[in-house]
């Protein structure tokens, strides 16, 4: 009798029905922690906390003029700030950027005063100068494979020797000639000085120019080509170049980026004081880099946004404005900058810790 052999039947366990366990990788943090950990929101909350203060501390502010000169002074800090922040993503600074726009205004206003000529040709022979200091910086830069910090202090203390000595050579006088009664100076204005009413209340141009900007950048960090190599070099340019991203081009046109925006901003107080003192712009490039920074920018590269830098600027214009309607002693000021700065370091090295904790 053959013998035959039953197979028996396999034995399964069914699954753990308790919590499934999850890593340190997986595992989703809080939202509120995660809005936190946002450098926007951290700015956001930060600026909100300076304006309830000064509402309080300072009743003026509550006018709404007074506002307006607020925002006024947040642009013209905010603009230039926007630029300076996108370099800073690309792992860059530009040290120069203060006395750049002293060095376009001054250009615009000599070229079309001594050579009597219209206004708007010395504008574009100042872009023309901006944008050159910009790739020459940029160039540099990339060739040289030196710091930033050494390549734009160095064109910092150039610009402010030749700001200087040209002007005093040319106008025999620290500051530029009038150049009010010159063609196309009234249209310049219109374009880069002028105000408009809202509620019986009036407001600079340059606020409107100033959120036109930072959705235009925020426009290209988030959703372009560009934007996206931006953040590669300012992470890794050795592993952003060897995917493709042409990394000479991008950290060489961020700084004729920022040269465009000291050009704008030059031109608006060309416009706006018809004149322009020779000595202006050095240390601004501190308050520039400081909003981008409070803004979320780190040190390092790689991270950062653009509408961090517009709560940075409005924070300065803020406090700037603010000690101003309480009364207190202007010296503050000063005082208060390094306050914020320190707190926007100590957040974003918190944040820097918190995306890379597993």
């Amino acid at each position: 009798m053959g013998m035959t052999q039953q197979a028996e039947p396999a034995v399964t366990t069914p699954p753990a029905s308790g919590p499934k366990e999850t890593d340190g990788r997986t595992a989703q943090r809080p939202l509120v922690l995660r809005l936190l950990a946002r450098p926007e929101v951290g700015v956001f909350l930060g600026a909100l906390a300076v304006y309830v203060f000064f509402l309080v501390e300072a009743p003026p502010v509550r006018d709404g003029s007074s506002m307006a000169n607020i925002l006024y002074q947040s642009s013209t800090i905010g603009i230039m700030a926007l630029p300076v922040a996108l370099l800073m993503i690309g792992g860059e600074f530009d040290l120069s950027a203060g006395v750049a726009v002293i060095t376009s205004a001054l250009t615009a206003s000599m070229f079309s005063y001594q050579l009597t000529v219209n206004v708007w040709v010395g504008v574009i022979v100042a872009l023309a100068v901006s944008l050159g200091i910009g790739f020459l910086n940029g160039w540099m830069v990339v060739k040289t494979g030196l710091p930033s910090f050494l390549v734009t202090l160095g064109t910092f203390l150039i610009l402010q020797g030749v700001n200087l000595a040209v002007t005093k050579l040319v106008t025999t006088n620290v500051a530029t000639d009038d150049i009010s009664d010159m063609d196309g100076f009234g249209q310049a204005k219109k374009i880069f000085a002028s105000s408009f009413e809202i509620g019986g209340v009036q407001i600079k141009i340059t606020i409107l120019y100033w959120l036109v900007f930072a959705a235009l950048a925020t426009w290209v960090l988030l959703r372009t080509r560009y934007g996206n190599w931006i953040f590669a070099v300012g992470g890794n340019k050795e592993s952003a170049r060897a995917v493709g991203v042409p990394v000479k081009f991008t950290k060489i046109s961020l700084f004729m980026l920022v040269g465009f925006g000291a050009w704008f901003v030059g031109m608006h107080q060309l416009f706006t004081f018809n004149t322009v003192q020779s000595g202006e712009g050095v240390g601004q490039e501190l308050i520039y880099i400081s909003a981008a920074v409070i803004g979320g920018c780190l040190l390092t590269g790689g991270a950062g946004s653009a509408i961090g830098p517009v709560f940075g600027a409005f924070m300065f214009g803020m406090v700037q404005q603010g000690i101003v309607y309480a009364g207190w002693n202007p010296d503050w000021f000063k005082a208060f900058l390094g306050v914020m700065l320190l707190g926007a370091v100590l957040i974003n090295l918190w944040v820097s810790r918190t995306a890379t904790r597993r």
